[in-house]
């Protein structure tokens, strides 16, 4: 069975934007779906930003409900060994231009 988990600095990301953007925690769990049945995404809304023997780092253009745009970033890890998704960051692209790669790296380091 699949698992969904999340940084506590991601939870705090979240926290802050679902001020601004009341729909978001929705948004995410509308995604889920999506990750079950295509881990790695599918299609231009998906980017995969790394990739380990057993982890794959994806960045996905999530739609907002309340921005009505592809203006949120997610970015995950998909551990292929136990079907587990582990939520690293979120961010409005407008506030910030690319990943944390030094949390990703430091997630990747606790796991590999």
């Amino acid at each position: 069975m699949a698992t969904f988990s999340r940084l506590p600095e991601f939870e705090k990301e979240c926290k802050k934007l679902s001020k601004k953007y009341p729909t978001l925690s929705s948004d995410i769990k509308d995604i889920e779906p999506i990750l079950l049945e295509c881990p790695t995404g599918i299609g231009k809304n998906f980017t995969i930003v790394r990739t380990t023997e057993n982890t794959t780092i994806v960045k996905v253009r999530m739609h907002c409900e309340s921005l009505r745009s592809r203006t949120i970033r997610l970015i995950y890890a998909y551990r292929k060994g136990t079907i587990e998704f582990m939520y690293i960051e979120v961010y409005f692209k407008g506030d910030k231009e690319n990943e944390d790669k030094e949390r990703v790296d430091e997630y990747l380091k606790e796991v590999e």
